[in-house]
């Protein structure tokens, strides 16, 4: 029986299709997409032996140590595995590298073992890579799109995701996006980060909108970059400004990067992790902005949050951290803001409070109702 292989990239995005990865774990650790699972057919010392053979020996001898190293009780494990997936998820597809040896291999004897003729990637993990990154780019030159922006702790992510035609960058770096943004889970790698986005367009055009609507953020979200030729279609694109109050403003900063950041580590949610840990990030995260702040304004509202943070230890009421926020804002995310606006004017569309600039995209972009 000839068994299939696909190359129907876009329906793998669009219905969420369970892959199974048969790559090592550090290649699956690179990057790899979503709906994925690593199962691989060797591990990275099994992957790493049959790489050396390769290079003395040739193929043959490469592709003969790889049947000795996957055989017998370590063979039945890992078959067991792949049908225990696939029989769960049925719909599951199968990857490697190129589409070559490692997922041939196992789409034969998952067939031998179970008789399910799994489909097997065209190309494998670099085919679907280059199919994601082309259209990626390819729809972000198609769309008409706009940009909704505002000052540090207006919560412009929250309207994003109130928006159904919007996507969220911030969520698929899994970052705020400022020198405070970091969550206590880690950003997903560069190339996932790409993949993803490329994912969350694909699935936006399938639903038909004509407009994107996105955040205004630098390239860099945290540790993640957009693709230059995707932020260049982001840069020069019409501006919403979302206009808050600075009370407003403070109160969200206090509950998105206090209370719930400082909760996250509380629930040691990653293993090892406990709210000192929160503590010193936070200390961190004043670092990246010290040169920016200079060494006076840096010390004072430093130890502003130092006393915060023992008020906080000793009552467990950390709002005394609204005094720092305040004082933040307006003596350094303001003045950068106030600067930065100035030479994307000619851009803004329409500025409003929160109600007023949903009211204004169900208008003009038929994405809501008004």
């Amino acid at each position: 029986m000839i068994l299939p292989t696909v190359d129907y990239f876009e329906k793998l995005v669009i219905e969420d299709i369970p892959l199974i990865d048969t790559r090592a774990p550090i290649e699956y650790e690179k990057g790899a997409f979503k709906n994925s699972i690593n199962l691989p057919l060797l591990t990275d010392k099994e992957r790493e032996l049959i790489g050396t053979t390769y290079k003395q020996k040739g193929n043959e001898a490469a592709l003969r140590l790889g049947y000795e190293l996957v055989s017998g009780e370590i063979k039945e494990q890992r078959v067991n595995s792949w049908v225990s997936f696939i029989k769960k998820y049925p719909n599951t597809h199968i990857y490697c590298w190129r589409g070559g040896q490692r997922s041939e291999i196992v789409q034969k004897w998952i067939y031998e073992a179970s008789g399910i003729a799994v489909p097997r990637l065209k190309g494998g993990y670099k085919a679907f890579r280059n199919y994601l990154i082309d259209r990626s780019i390819e729809l972000a030159r198609a769309k008409d799109i706009v940009v909704i922006g505002g000052r540090t702790g207006s919560n412009k992510t929250g309207l994003i995701n109130s928006i159904p035609c919007a996507i969220d960058l911030e969520g698929i770096a899994n970052h705020r996006g400022s020198a405070f943004g970091r969550y206590a889970k880690e950003q997903p790698t560069q190339i996932n980060f790409e993949n993803n986005l490329a994912y969350a367009q694909i699935k936006h055009n399938h639903l038909g909108f004509e407009y994107l609507i996105i955040e205004d953020e630098s390239r860099n979200i945290g540790r993640c970059f957009i693709p230059l030729d995707i932020f260049k279609e982001f840069i020069g694109s019409k501006l919403i400004v979302l206009e808050v109050d600075i009370q407003t403003r403070v109160e969200n900063i206090y509950n998105d990067y206090i209370l719930y950041s400082y909760k996250e580590y509380e629930k040691a949610y990653f293993k090892g992790l406990t709210p000192f840990n929160w503590h010193d990030t936070m200390i961190h995260n004043f670092k990246r902005i010290q040169k920016r702040l200079g060494y006076e304004r840096y010390q004072k509202y430093l130890q502003m949050f130092e006393d915060a943070w023992q008020v906080q230890l000793k009552s467990g009421d950390a709002s005394k951290h609204k005094e720092w926020i305040e004082k933040l804002l307006i003596e350094y995310y303001d003045p950068m803001y106030d600067y930065q606006i100035k030479s994307k004017e000619q851009r803004v569309l329409f500025r409003g409070n929160k109600d007023e600039v949903l009211e204004f995209i169900a208008k003009e972009y038929k994405c809501l109702q008004a």
